[in-house]
């Protein structure tokens, strides 16, 4: 797999040559520096460390692994696995030409955080009644039997902390790359809010 690091801008649409409208994801994609090689024999697993944007304050130890790549700053730092580390030096820049129009790639993202949450939220319950004096319109109700088996089931639909957690999109298509402005579009949508960092990749 190759990939880069980006940041999610927002949703636009682009129309076709036909005049047909495509709804697509614009993302900030890149330049990303490798700031680490890791190979399976030093490390377990074969990755690449990239770095990502600008950070307003950076300390000293993020300092020192920088400066081996020889790059100032990094918002965001991420890995991307890769079948032949050998393939790729520390210190290298990553950028949105390794898209062109048509490729198929996969997004990496983490959804919106919703705090803890209700059953009918978090699951879709479809709720009591709402008229007649109904004092269970959101609650939770009965959880299980008291006697038997006198405990919840295992795996049974609660309120509790919902969102925040990794998404991988499969299979989007590359609709148009801006070189100049290291922006990509991709069909449809992606995981995450405005401004949350993703992770695109492709096959080699």
């Amino acid at each position: 797999m190759i990939g880069i690091v980006g940041r999610k801008i927002g949703m636009s649409q682009v129309f076709t040559e036909a005049g047909e409208v495509t709804p697509v994801s614009k993302i900030e994609a890149g330049p990303c520096t490798i700031l680490q090689v890791k190979d399976k024999a030093r490390d377990g697993y074969q990755a690449i460390q990239l770095g990502f944007g600008v950070r307003k304050k950076t300390n000293k130890p993020l300092t020192g692994h920088l400066k081996k790549a020889q790059a100032t700053s990094a918002a965001r730092i991420m890995e991307i696995r890769v079948n032949e580390p050998a393939k790729y030096k520390v210190g290298e820049k990553i950028d949105v030409t390794i898209f062109a129009d048509g490729d198929r790639v996969s997004v990496v993202g983490w959804t919106k955080g919703r705090g803890f949450s209700g059953g009918v939220k978090r699951w879709g319950w479809k709720g009591g009644p709402a008229t007649h004096g109904s004092m269970s319109h959101r609650r939770i109700g009965s959880a299980g039997a008291g006697s038997a088996p006198g405990r919840i089931w295992k795996n049974k639909t609660m309120p509790g902390r919902y969102g925040n957690e990794r998404v991988t999109t499969k299979n989007l298509r590359v609709v148009k790359v801006e070189k100049e402005k290291n922006i990509l579009y991709l069909k449809g949508a992606v995981p995450g809010a405005r401004n949350s960092y993703l992770i695109i990749t492709k096959d080699e």
